[in-house]
């Protein structure tokens, strides 16, 4: 019966990481469909693979660094910061993108599945090297 007492001690540090987690992914989502141009859910729920192919991959991206940062940090106030830290850098791939591909947004509207592909894959290698250097 101890065995399962010691388990259940480390629920509640669970559930706070898990919390913070849904709520940072929650944040997240707002601030990006917010920033871009494109409406994702609109575009989502016509069907349209290019905007989901592209809000997949950033939201990817955006859950391997706070993954690393759960993992790593030392208590939950560390990553709740480090977490921001994550979501500031993957909002931050977006507008570099952009830069490359200005029509990025109008592509994806048009449902262009090379510009939902690339827009996808350049936030997940972005997550990728954000979840790396986080690992402190």
């Amino acid at each position: 019966m101890l065995a399962i007492t010691d388990y259940l001690a480390g629920l509640p540090l669970f559930l706070g990481y898990f919390g913070i987690a849904l709520v940072l992914t929650a944040i997240y989502v707002f601030i990006y469909t917010m920033i871009t141009p494109h409406k994702e859910m609109t575009l989502i729920k016509e069907n349209k693979p290019a905007a989901s192919i592209a809000f997949a991959g950033s939201l990817i991206g955006f859950v391997l660094p706070l993954s690393s940062v759960i993992e790593n940090s030392v208590d939950i106030i560390d990553m709740a910061l480090w977490g921001a830290v994550a979501l500031i850098v993957q909002l931050a791939t977006f507008f570099v993108l952009r830069l490359f591909m200005p029509k990025i947004s109008e592509r994806i509207t048009n449902n262009e599945m090379a510009a939902g592909i690339w827009l996808g894959a350049i936030s997940v290698a972005a997550g990728l090297l954000n979840a790396a250097s986080l690992t402190y």
